[in-house]
């Protein structure tokens, strides 16, 4: 597996069946244009890039399972899957491939 730019950063490669999304970033503004806090909301924001991709996952069953999306490309994956991690200040979730519900066409 090639390394990519943001895994060189985060030296990060997530395990098998698992993908590293940074979430989109959801700015709130009201209509008279004062910006809402993060915290003002109780959605998660559930679209992300793709930034690093684990290797093929194998099932229980000996199933191959690749992964629904490559590095770069957009996803909408369940409200509260994946896992939330903090690195160097920013927040990166880790998901499972299975969380993924969806890749966003440019």
């Amino acid at each position: 597996m090639s390394k990519n730019k943001v895994e060189k950063k985060l030296n990060l490669v997530p395990t098998s069946g698992y993908l590293i999304i940074e979430p989109v970033v959801v700015e709130e503004k009201t209509a008279g244009g004062i910006y809402l806090p993060d915290n003002a909301s109780s959605d998660k924001p559930q679209q992300g890039t793709v930034l690093a991709v684990g290797p093929d996952e194998i099932t229980d069953n000996g199933v191959k399972k690749s992964s629904p999306a490559k590095v770069g490309q957009k996803v909408v994956y369940k409200k509260w899957g994946g896992n939330e991690v903090k690195i160097d200040g920013k927040e990166y979730l880790f998901v499972k491939f299975e969380d993924v519900l969806a890749v966003i066409a440019d």
